[in-house]
């Protein structure tokens, strides 16, 4: 899954991300967890391979990670963020 990049501008630090969507003008900010999911996004990663390792980084359970990863990825391309 790829980011749809060439309207996005993006800054990430330890404290999260912030994305700059210059078709709509609007920034969405990520929490340091967001900006995890985003960037394995950007490298093309498969979303179940993400809730893998965020699961391993954080210790949490994969089965409680799914619906909150696949709802991210959801809004995300909801906000023209991600391809579809």
């Amino acid at each position: 899954m790829r980011t749809a990049t060439s309207h996005l501008r993006t800054i990430v630090n330890q404290d999260g991300a912030a994305i700059l969507n210059s078709t709509t003008g609007t920034i969405v900010v990520l929490n340091s967890t967001g900006a995890f999911v985003w960037q394995a996004l950007e490298r093309g990663e498969d979303p179940v391979i993400i809730t893998q390792d965020l699961a391993r980084e954080t210790g949490m359970q994969v089965e409680a990670l799914e619906r909150d990863v696949r709802l991210f990825v959801q809004d995300l391309r909801d906000r023209q963020l991600l391809a579809h």
